[in-house]
């Protein structure tokens, strides 16, 4: 078989089977199970940079096999998916226009975060030449945060009355896709920072637990 296959990829091959079966629920009516997926390729992600880093003796070939095939797998999780929840939360006669909007937004999504790991793959190749250190900061948002941004979205959306429970979600994909390609500074979550990402992603499984169990 070709390709690179060690224990430091299948963190990473498990993220993305997530996110296929995620497309799956989507795409069947199952919204709340494909953010429980969405979320799940979250966690991996979270570990999969981690688990890479501990393997010493990785030749050049499989370091940029790792590099590309994290980012072809975050267009699929943290893109792709997403953009499918979108379109399968919206219910049967929302007007014609909300779906118009969201389907705008899913396509800008899908594109921006397309872009964003394009040129985050062109400016680590280059970084890699000239340093082994570990990255500290982004320049745009990472595509990987779409896991707490989404989650939120949908909770959201079950709070807020009326129109707005059903723009909020499109809203979030509009906002997150303009940040994606935006030349900001992100610097990576370290110490408290992690903590409270860590909470915010306890409290979204949680919800999505609670609304899954009680459909």
């Amino acid at each position: 078989m070709i390709g690179f296959y060690n224990y430091t990829v299948y963190m990473t091959f498990l993220g993305l089977v997530s996110s296929a079966y995620g497309l799956v629920m989507a795409a069947t009516g199952h919204p709340l199970r494909a953010l429980a997926m969405l979320m799940l390729s979250g966690v991996c992600d979270m570990f999969d940079g981690k688990i890479a880093r501990t393997r010493k003796n990785s030749t050049d070939e499989e370091k940029r096999f790792g590099v590309q095939l994290d980012s072809l797998s975050d267009i699929v999780c943290f893109g792709a998916l997403p953009a499918a929840i979108g379109a399968a939360l919206l219910p049967s006669g929302t007007a014609a226009w909300i779906r118009v909007v969201s389907a705008a937004c899913s396509c800008l999504l899908v594109l921006c975060a397309l872009i964003r790991l394009a040129y985050f793959n062109v400016k680590e190749e280059e970084r890699q030449k000239t340093t082994n250190e570990r990255r500290t900061s982004f320049i745009g948002l990472p595509v990987t945060t779409s896991a707490l941004i989404f989650p939120l979205a949908f909770a959201l959306s079950r709070v807020l009355p009326g129109i707005f429970s059903l723009l909020i979600y499109p809203f979030a994909m509009l906002v997150t896709a303009i940040l994606f390609i935006s030349p900001i500074n992100v610097r990576k979550a370290h110490g408290v920072g992690l903590v409270i990402l860590s909470a915010i992603g306890a409290a979204e499984i949680a919800f999505i637990a609670w609304a899954v169990l009680r459909r």
